[in-house]
């Protein structure tokens, strides 16, 4: 039995990994399940799964946790705190642990995880745009496993062949082509985009995700950050990753080789996929995904990503080429900005607004050393959430 922890187990990555569990009963044991918040939900998960662990970030919430899990009887020992989530992601009796925490939160246990030589099954693109560097050399200094669950990078890995860490000219690729749906807006006027609300920029055409990622498909953010993932991922500069509007999303994502072949990774848009591939790596399991039918696809479109509709792109650009802190800085004010619009504080165009005040107003630092990532992270959200304050509706 493989032991693994699942961080953030009631969103929809924690709950779709449990639903690839489920159907290879006898090879995986579900060893920690973590929650910010939502004692219901992960208490149902302890019905059904009993842990060892379960964590809960909020005190309150683990407190009232706690007494439910006695009340039914469980065995479960229920934690609080972002330590917690560091000790139930490096404990000696796990070997896989899925990084499903949204946002600079996961950041921590994420790298717990590497450190600890697991195999980490990362779905949070915020530890590498973070603290890319520092997450690698612990990756390569402890032998872990990291697989992607981001359904571009994953497709990206899949077509990849062996070999690539050694640099992608060594073994004939040209380039990463990361594929993206363009969100809900991809073709509403420009002149509309003041007045959408936080339910249309959650309502994704393809996907099904949280609020705060589907925001980030929105604005196509959540693209900028891949491109960052990407260059530290597969060891390449940015200007080896394109970005391509492809509203199908059937395609994953691609990989250009130097001899003129492209070699994509098709599939319906279902988050059990690349988790099911990396719970299976590097063999493929069963994942409960429907079966692809070309003939109801039809065709499959492409475009340009439009750089007036989706300024994030450049901003993320921009955060890479100036290195340091700076995508640590562009990824604590995207979240700030992100919550002021859900909260309806600002409205959409003022996210990538937000964004851009912060990059200009705190020069990056070198980010070698976890404190200063971290507090260049805390003034990033100081700086932004006074940028938004400014901007408000």
């Amino acid at each position: 039995m493989i032991a693994v922890t699942i961080l953030g187990s009631t969103g929809t990555i924690g709950v779709n990994t449990l639903d690839v569990i489920a159907r290879h009963p006898g090879r995986y044991e579900v060893f920690a399940l973590s929650a910010n918040r939502n004692v219901y939900g992960l208490l149902q998960q302890c019905l059904t799964w009993r842990p060892r662990y379960a964590v809960m970030v909020e005190q309150a919430a683990a407190a009232d946790l706690r007494g439910r899990v006695a009340a039914a009887g469980l065995k479960t020992e229920v934690l609080a705190g972002a330590d917690a989530l560091v000790d139930i992601s490096n404990h000696p009796d796990v070997a896989y642990v899925m990084a499903g925490i949204v946002g600079a939160a996961g950041l921590l246990p994420n790298l717990a995880a590497a450190r600890a030589g697991k195999r980490v099954m990362l779905a949070n693109k915020e530890s590498l745009v973070m603290s890319g560097a520092l997450f690698m050399n612990a990756v390569r200094e402890s032998g872990a496993e990291l697989l992607p669950i981001d359904s571009e990078h994953n497709a990206v890995f899949q077509c990849m062949p062996p070999g690539f860490e050694r640099g992608l000219p060594s073994v004939g690729v040209r380039r990463i082509l990361l594929t993206a749906s363009g969100g809900p807006f991809r073709t509403r006027e420009l002149s509309e985009l003041g007045a959408v609300t936080p339910d249309e920029a959650c309502a994704h055409p393809k996907w099904v995700m949280g609020r705060k990622i589907s925001v980030d498909s929105a604005t196509m953010m959540n693209k900028g950050l891949e491109i960052i993932e990407a260059c530290w991922l597969f060891g390449t500069g940015q200007d080896a990753v394109e970005v391509v509007v492809h509203p199908q999303s059937v395609i994953h994502s691609m990989v250009e080789y130097v001899d003129g072949s492209v070699l994509a990774q098709l599939g319906n848009p279902d988050m059990r996929t690349p988790i099911a591939y990396a719970l299976g790596w590097p063999e493929r399991v069963d994942s409960g995904v429907a079966q692809l039918n070309l003939f109801d696809v039809r065709k499959l479109d492409f475009e340009e990503p439009d750089s007036r509709r989706f300024p994030s792109l450049r901003l993320a650009r921009e955060a890479m080429s100036a290195g340091g802190t700076a995508p640590t800085i562009l990824n604590a004010a995207n979240e700030e900005a992100v919550a002021a619009f859900l909260d309806g504080r600002i409205p959409f165009p003022a996210i990538a607004d937000v964004v851009e005040a912060s990059l200009n107003e705190l020069a990056p630092r070198a980010a070698d050393e976890l404190a200063v990532i971290l507090d260049d992270d805390r003034r990033a959200r100081d700086v932004a959430t006074r940028c938004a304050r400014r901007l408000a509706r």
